[in-house]
């Protein structure tokens, strides 16, 4: 078990490494599109890589139904392990729209052994994503 204090510490030391052996800089929240934005996951069961859409309910589902209606262009060319949950609720009981990928291993951010793997994961897959929504932004910023 880790104290408060040295899983803050390995979080951090996760991130750093991250950036270092991936060197670039992704869109995440820059997509330029109120509550469209790539998150990275990792925690001490899980890593994901995922759309967020947690603006008003509207507008959540005005981008859900753009994304919907390219879900096998995302799945057929992109990601065909994405995952669509339209209701996806956060550990902070918040609401949202998420479109995801999860890493099926047993990792965790406290086991630096399973690092590469999901360093390599967040790598291939954010970059998919990313790529999807490049070839497809003029959809989205309609």
């Amino acid at each position: 078990m880790f104290s408060k204090e040295e899983s803050r510490l390995l979080r951090h030391e996760f991130w750093t490494s991250f950036g270092k052996s991936f060197p670039r800089k992704w869109i995440l929240y820059d997509t330029k599109i109120k509550g469209f934005s790539f998150k990275f996951h990792f925690d001490t069961k899980t890593a994901l890589v995922a759309i967020d859409l947690e603006d008003d309910l509207e507008n959540r589902i005005k981008y859900w139904e753009k994304l919907q209606s390219l879900r096998s262009i995302l799945k057929d060319n992109y990601l065909p392990e994405v995952i669509f949950e339209e209701t996806y609720i956060l550990d902070n009981d918040k609401e949202i729209s998420r479109v995801y990928v999860t890493l099926d291993k047993k990792v965790s951010i406290h086991n630096k052994n399973t690092w590469r793997d999901v360093m390599e994961f967040f790598n291939t897959n954010m970059s998919l994503f990313e790529s999807f929504f490049e070839d497809f932004r003029d959809i989205f910023e309609d």
